[in-house]
């Protein structure tokens, strides 16, 4: 087969690598039940699962940085390993992890990130010899027909060309440095998300390259159509146990979807269910052509007091809109109304963004949405200085006495405006920066993954906050991932793929696993069709 050596020819050999028997729970909640997963020489094989399926948790476990519950065993090349691993002895074993954010070092060169574990050595703290340096890494980037000029500065790089280094990076890593080649096995772990189509043929071009040298690849995708393309088996995880391993040639891809979701196909060809008369359209919040990689000619409504879901699967571009909207990303195109007052999205920065009338709750609280090492107060009030301004003096007393109120109304605990922020738990951290993008009352609120990494206690609490707000009238837009979190708090949901909405669900059709199936099932309904 072109996608790896295969078959019977690898029959008499031991697996790659092979695992048994792996749990993994946090607190009450089963990440990983009882999972087996054997990767043949040579073999590309894909792990496909929903999110919250265990996929990561797996890797994890692979890589050292979990360890399992009780028992569980893992062989490489037949080679028992006792587990838990220690950190960074995957590397002895010949495992090599690339991640969806690449682990590159923009600032530097090609060269400098390629080399920068032997560059680091203690050997070479006085002197390296850049000449051969770079010889070293042409003679790589031949090997694997790549074409990266080792002088360049990452940060400047197109994106597939970064994707292409730092899988060769990864590659000479699992070879070892100075050894004979040897036949590792590379994980990928959504690798082509931020790549168009075209640049993605370059990527499995590489990854075919390497499973030929006898190496093996696991691929961790949610993309159908590029797993079908590039594995020759696909290991399915649901609810963190595995739902089955199939040969990719001999499996259609709504045999695949119906592995993932757990549910008969024949509900995705199924029309959607009718969702009675639809509301009066009194738009409070228009969005027209909003264009900028990796979204084309994206236009939505949102009502005012409605609950807008946005999904779709990793790459589909429904995450990337929060930050369009917010300014945060500069798009190409586009028109935002918000109460007939129209704004150019290629123009629009965050604090004209604030001034429509929009807030946003990014992801990544930690990096984009806070100061961890500030207080509460400073990070609920910082949006709102101006207001606290007397003349040359800021009046903290005052903020102090506003402040105490406003986190009881959002029952953050304690309520210690003093305490620094990054010492409350994940969901009073939440709390807080709600609090913040609330109290001025905005027209649009913006919420990218409202409900990640916090309790079930605080989710609850924030699902209620959410529903609160839009009663009062305000527009609200939640991209997520979670398709339980957007049935139970959204009044519609819209689903995305490759960067344009491609689906609307409405009424009875709001479930978390009809959700699912529209995010996964477009193509399986055309095969079924």
């Amino acid at each position: 087969m072109s996608k790896g050596v295969f078959a019977d020819e690898r029959g008499a050999q031991p697996p790659a690598l092979a695992a048994s028997g792996l749990s993994k729970s946090f607190g009450g909640a089963r990440a990983l039940d009882d999972v087996s997963l054997s990767i043949l020489p040579g073999e590309v094989h894909g792990l496909l699962g929903e999110n919250g399926s265990g996929k990561s948790t797996l890797i994890k476990i692979l890589a050292g940085y979990h360890a399992p519950d009780h028992g569980g065993q893992l062989s490489v090349h037949g080679r028992e390993v006792h587990l838990p691993l220690d950190p960074g002895r995957f590397r002895e074993l010949g495992l090599s992890f690339v991640h969806q954010d690449l682990g590159l070092v923009p600032s530097l060169s090609v060269l400098e990130n390629l080399r920068i574990d032997r560059i680091a050595q203690p050997r070479n703290r006085w002197y390296v010899s850049w000449r051969r340096e770079r010889a070293l890494a042409r003679a790589l980037f031949a090997e694997y027909g790549v074409s990266i000029d080792p002088g360049a500065r990452v940060g400047e790089l197109p994106q597939v060309q970064r994707a292409l280094l730092a899988i060769v990076r990864a590659v000479a890593a699992m070879r070892g440095e100075g050894a004979e080649r040897q036949h590792g096995v590379l994980v990928l772990d959504e690798p082509t998300v931020f790549l168009p189509r075209a640049d993605i043929e370059h990527l499995f071009a590489l990854v075919r390259e390497i499973a030929a040298t006898g190496s093996s690849v696991l691929f961790v995708s949610h993309d159908l159509d590029e797993v079908r393309e590039i594995t020759d088996r696909v290991t399915v995880l649901r609810d963190g146990r595995v739902h089955g391993t199939v040969e990719t040639a001999r499996t259609s891809e709504a045999e695949l979807v119906e592995l993932i979701i757990g549910r008969r196909l024949e509900a995705l060809a199924a029309p959607a269910a009718a969702a009675g008369p639809p509301a009066p359209v009194t738009h409070r919040v228009s969005l027209r052509g909003l264009t900028g990689a990796p979204l084309s000619d994206v236009s939505l409504d949102v009502r005012g007091g409605e609950v807008l879901g946005l999904t779709g699967l990793v790459g589909s571009g429904f995450d990337d809109l929060p930050y369009f909207l917010f300014g945060a990303r500069q798009a190409q195109a586009g028109e935002l109304e918000i109460d007939g007052r129209r704004h150019q999205l290629a123009s629009l920065t965050p604090s004209r963004a604030i001034a429509a009338g929009i807030a946003l709750l990014p992801g990544d609280r930690q990096g984009e949405g806070s100061a961890g090492s500030l207080s509460v107060l400073d990070n609920l009030t910082i949006g709102a200085l101006s207001e606290y301004f007397n003349h040359a003096w800021l009046e903290r007393r005052r903020m102090r006495r506003e402040a105490r109120p406003l986190l009881n109304a959002f029952d953050v605990r304690p309520n210690e405006p003093a305490m620094t922020y990054g010492s409350l738990s994940g969901g009073n951290q939440q709390k807080v920066l709600l609090a913040k993008w609330m109290r001025p009352e905005p027209a649009l609120l913006v919420l990218h993954e409202p409900t990640q990494g916090v309790d079930i206690g605080a989710r609850e609490q924030i699902f209620s906050i959410i529903r609160e707000a839009a009663e009062r009238g305000m527009s609200v837009l939640c991209a997520s991932s979670d398709h339980e979190q957007l049935a139970l708090v959204c009044d519609r949901v819209v689903v995305f793929g490759r960067g344009r909405p491609v689906r609307e669900l409405t009424g009875s059709d709001l479930t978390k696993e009809r959700i699912a199936e529209q995010c996964y099932g477009s193509a399986a309904a055309t095969v079924m069709a």
